[in-house]
């Protein structure tokens, strides 16, 4: 599997890399640069770490779950700043409205062990892993 999606493919819950999925909020109609809340997914020998890029938002205002056993859900909303009726607005590019990501977590994941902090605005989820079982390996005499 290329680690460079393609912009054509089906992206599914399946897929460990899956899009992301926006919900504009009413009053948004152009889609944000917030949609696009880059996540990156590491695997050491103990675990499965995420880091999500989400700047200006803070822990109140995301949420980590493990959705149907094995699916990790990231998801959260940055609220429109309230207008002041004597501001005018020439440009607003930062986003806003709900985000929600979702990857397909491994087999060897233990889902009742995953732990999430947030420190100047960037999201790490740790999910452990089970460990590697080790063949036992019984040696057999040989008669004769």
């Amino acid at each position: 599997m290329s680690l460079i999606p393609s912009l054509l493919s089906n992206r599914n819950i399946m897929d460990p890399f899956s899009t992301n999925i926006w919900a504009p909020s009413d009053s948004d109609s152009e889609v944000s640069a917030f949609v696009n809340a880059r996540v990156d997914w590491k695997e050491t020998p103990e675990s499965h770490v995420f880091k999500a890029d989400l700047p200006g938002l803070k822990k109140e205002e995301v949420k980590v779950e493990v959705e149907e056993g094995r699916v990790l859900n990231i998801s959260g909303e940055r609220s429109v700043e309230k207008e002041d009726k004597n501001e005018k607005w020439h440009r607003v590019e930062r986003g806003r409205g709900k985000f929600q990501r979702k990857f397909w977590l491994p087999e060897d994941a233990k889902v009742d062990e995953v732990k999430a902090s947030m420190e100047n605005g960037v999201l790490t989820v740790i999910v452990p892993k089970v460990p590697d079982k080790k063949p036992e390996v019984k040696t057999i005499e040989i008669s004769g």
